[in-house]
């Protein structure tokens, strides 16, 4: 049997999928078996994870939500640990997997979720929220159920006893560690389990992509609201936090516009989402929405690890 199972979602990511697979084949932890759920891919993603040996199944695009298509992976799963990786990851270090899974020694712990960072072509602003919600430096129990399946990791004896809420359009990750907490388990978060996360997107597609998890939220507390104030309060903040740390940087001239755009997608979205919903607990509010202020330039290179890093520059190019 294998130590874990990773269960990657994938939906035409022929461009992005090979790396992952190939950072997995560099990974300390050997005894691993890949899973992708495939949702009607037309590109090259299917047959490139299956050079690679990867176990794939289907799920049709009607049927598709990110819970039901993770609840089909781990179905085919047989490991005793599940890491779930979005197609369009990579991980940094070798050692990723085994960072993930060290946190299962303690019992208790139910779920681990590790750090992300952007890519080139990530837009600014999301530099900054990957920042902030994934720190430098790891939470062995954090206090809430904040995390997120792009770089996770469960126990699949306690999914068997509550899967993934498949009708959710989003935040999947979230009602699933708030039930593990519910229960007395932990959430540990591992700074040292990184992964570059590339995001594509449109304008439209980050309206979209934050309208969903607002909606999703929603669902999972649903007393709560996100009212025109939040929409505005939350817009100028996080504008003027962005503003800062671009000056900081000397890129400012390049990125305030893009700055104002991206983050009028992210709450304009996410007051769509939330209509007729009552107030944000603190706790999700402070992880999801609130600026942390910029530190010294001096003091925002990224930690470096002892660890060598991956020499992705010397794999191929993927597609075929």
């Amino acid at each position: 049997m294998p130590l874990c199972s990773v269960v990657i979602r994938a939906y035409n990511e022929a461009q992005h999928i090979g790396r992952l697979l190939e950072g997995i084949r560099h990974q300390t932890v050997r005894d691993v078996e890949v899973i992708l759920v495939d949702s009607g891919s037309t590109d090259s993603t299917v047959a490139i994870a299956s050079r690679h040996g990867v176990k794939i199944t289907h799920i049709s695009p009607q049927e598709f939500t990110f819970g039901r298509s993770l609840n089909y992976g781990i179905r085919e799963a047989t490991a005793p640990f599940i890491v779930i990786a979005s197609a369009h990851v990579y991980p940094v270090y070798p050692d990723w997997l085994e960072r993930l899974l060290e946190p299962f020694n303690d019992p208790q712990v139910a779920l681990t979720y590790g750090k992300q960072r952007g890519h080139p072509v990530t837009k600014f602003s999301e530099h900054q929220i990957f920042r902030r919600w994934y720190p430098d430096h790891s939470i062995p129990r954090q206090p809430h159920p904040f995390c997120n399946n792009a770089n996770a990791a469960i126990r699949r004896s306690l999914w068997e006893q509550h899967p993934y809420d498949e009708s959710l359009p989003a935040l999947e990750d979230l009602a699933w560690a708030r039930w593990a907490q519910a229960q007395g388990y932990a959430i540990s978060y591992v700074a040292e389990a990184e992964v570059i996360h590339i995001h594509r997107e449109t304008w439209h597609g980050v309206y979209n992509r934050y309208r969903r998890e607002g909606m999703a939220f929603k669902q999972i507390y649903p007393h709560e609201r996100f009212g025109i104030r939040d929409l505005l309060r939350l817009w100028l903040s996080n504008v003027w936090s962005d503003w800062q740390v671009a000056r900081q940087e000397g890129v400012w001239r390049r990125e305030w516009w893009n700055v104002v755009r991206f983050r009028w997608a992210q709450f304009w979205g996410t007051y769509h989402g939330y209509r007729q919903s009552g107030p944000l607990t603190w706790a999700l509010r402070q992880t999801f929405y609130y600026p942390q202020m910029p530190a010294p330039a001096q003091q925002r290179t990224e930690v470096r690890r002892e660890v060598a890093p991956i020499p992705y520059h010397e794999v191929e190019d993927w597609e075929v």
